[in-house]
């Protein structure tokens, strides 16, 4: 009897301690799983997507319209000063085409001399009269070189004209675009210079004191 009793004894003792460590196990597994979760969590994470400001867009913007790159950019106060500029070209080569036009036809039907076009007289000063400028009139050298040297005037000016007007469309592209890449340029505390004083060991046991300049990237 007392020998069955021993034997029952142990098997449950037994039996209690594979409960534990099957329990033990269950719990170290549940931790390794939950922990495979998270990881599993961190990896799979959907990413943030940052939405970046192109160069690219603000100068084909600008390049199809002007203007457009500087509203793309944010930067509206700039497309009045814009137009104004373009405004004024234009306006300065209107001025000048009309009166190239002007003095060339004069310039051309004063060499003619034909009776059925005066169009010379426009431009004629109101003191002299046509006689003196006419078949070796007094002032006739004077008022050809002067009609030559104002069509020429006028045309020089015309020219210049188209290419201050080219060069506004350049600069129009090419403000976009520098606004644009300082867009996302860094400028925050740590791009920066830093004064500060200094000691610097020296020959003899000795410190020196001054002053040093530092620059964060």
């Amino acid at each position: 009897m007392k020998f069955s009793s021993v034997n029952k004894y142990r098997v449950f003792l037994q039996v209690a301690v594979w409960i534990v460590i099957l329990g033990s196990c269950n719990r170290a597994y549940a931790q390794n799983d939950n922990s495979t979760i998270i990881v599993e969590d961190t990896i799979y994470a959907k990413p943030v997507t940052i939405k970046t400001h192109s160069p690219h867009k603000a100068t084909f913007y600008s390049a199809i319209l002007p203007g457009l790159g500087q509203a793309y950019n944010k930067k509206y106060w700039k497309i009045p000063i814009l137009y104004a500029g373009i405004g004024g070209v234009i306006y300065g080569l209107d001025f000048n085409t009309t009166n190239y036009k002007k003095y060339r036809r004069a310039y051309r039907d004063f060499l003619i001399q034909d009776p059925a076009n005066k169009s010379y007289l426009e431009v004629l000063p109101p003191t002299i009269s046509e006689d003196q400028v006419i078949n070796g009139g007094q002032y006739a050298s004077w008022f050809q070189q002067a009609l030559e040297n104002k069509k020429k005037y006028y045309k020089k000016y015309r020219d210049l004209s188209y290419v201050g007007l080219a060069l506004v469309y350049v600069l129009n592209l090419v403000d976009a675009s520098v606004d644009a890449h300082f867009k996302s340029f860094d400028v925050s505390n740590d791009l920066s210079m830093h004064v500060e004083p200094t000691i610097t060991p020296v020959y003899g046991g000795f410190s020196g004191v001054g002053v040093q300049v530092r620059f964060i990237f």
